[in-house]
């Protein structure tokens, strides 16, 4: 019989992270089904089908995998996080929240940090598989860096939290340095950003500044030639390409970016990325290889053989997941569902 994967979100972008395991389980002849708490069912397509609460418990999927730090503790299967996103400059156990059994990570950085929590607390396993968002993207830009196009396009993003957001404080710069045909800009924000903030840019499209709905960031990477940024942790999975990136006041900066904390060094870092300095290439390279040095796009196939082995290892840690009834109330609460955990 066909095992079944329940695939689980809570927001729109859950759909790119989760849909190339979908197409993974059904290469293998597999099932899916998706349950949403949140935005996104309405964005699902023929084929893919919704499951109710009680629908899901009666269909008894192996595995519930999803991209957030949260699950149905009373759906039944193996709980599986596999990331909305990296690490974009907080310590990842924050989001520990004993929901899961199983955290599949990006790359050797992270499995690092979950495995030393793993050894500490006992009740997950760790397994580093690469991020399964990135497999279509992988395939696509496999092969060596494409010149800088004339004139260079630039894709400007910025994360939604108002204390790390440089979105108004280079709002004036981009409105500047997009008017002159020297740059063409494509810019997108986190759905959760300021309605305010995004009507702002919005407004200054025009032939050389385009605002994108798009809802998967990864469909522009390969139309741009470098990112400016802030703390977005979409910026490390651009760097993925080998492109540069500028921020603002970024969280944890390095030398795989160019980080600068005033306005006025916006255009000449700006500048400085377009020249690709063989060390800021060879940092990117080095960096990229420590968050994810998966390019073979099977990350998706790497996440199900980990719940494989998972299962046939007995399904369960060494330690009990804790009672985190305080959370499970929540969850309930937003489900609205108070049936029993267990299945009958």
């Amino acid at each position: 019989m066909p095992k079944h994967y329940l695939l689980y979100g809570s927001e729109r972008y859950a759909l790119a992270i989760l849909r190339p395991l979908q197409a993974a389980i059904r290469a293998r002849g597999d099932e899916t089904a998706w349950f949403f708490d949140g935005p996104g069912a309405e964005d699902l397509v023929e084929g893919e089908r919704l499951l109710s609460v009680e629908e899901v418990r009666r269909w008894k999927p192996i595995a519930v995998l999803t991209p957030g730090n949260h699950l149905p503790h009373f759906f039944p299967g193996v709980k599986v996080e596999v990331f909305h996103g990296f690490d974009a400059g907080k310590p990842r156990h924050i989001y520990i929240r004993g929901f899961f059994d199983l955290y599949c990570t990006t790359g050797p950085r992270d499995t690092a940090q979950f495995q030393a929590l793993a050894d500490q607390l006992g009740h997950f396993g760790v397994t580093e598989t690469g991020w399964p968002k990135l497999d279509p993207f992988m395939r696509e830009i496999a092969g060596p860096l494409p010149p800088v196009r004339t004139p260079p396009v630039i894709l400007y993003h910025s994360t939604f939290s108002p204390s790390w957001s440089a979105a108004e404080t280079l709002y004036e710069e981009v409105k500047r340095l997009s008017r002159d045909g020297r740059w063409r800009w494509i810019v997108t924000f986190h759905p959760k950003m300021n309605p305010e903030t995004r009507a702002k840019y919005k407004a200054l499209e025009n032939e050389h500044l385009r605002f994108a709905e798009d809802d998967n960031i990864l469909d522009l990477f390969g139309q741009v030639d470098m990112m400016c940024s802030d703390t977005s942790s979409a910026l490390n999975e651009f760097l993925l390409t080998g492109k540069p990136v500028v921020t603002f006041k970024n969280r944890r900066p390095g030398p795989q970016l160019i980080d600068i904390d005033r306005a006025e060094d916006f255009e000449p870092a700006i500048e400085r990325a377009l020249s690709r300095p063989p060390e800021l290439i060879q940092a990117i390279r080095d960096y990229a290889d420590a968050i994810h040095p998966y390019r073979d796009g099977r990350s998706s196939e790497r996440v199900l053989d980990a719940i494989d082995a998972f299962i046939a290892r007995g399904g369960r840690n060494r330690r009990p997941k804790p009672l985190n009834l305080w959370r499970k109330f929540k969850l309930r609460r937003r489900i609205g569902y108070w049936g029993p955990a267990r299945i009958r």
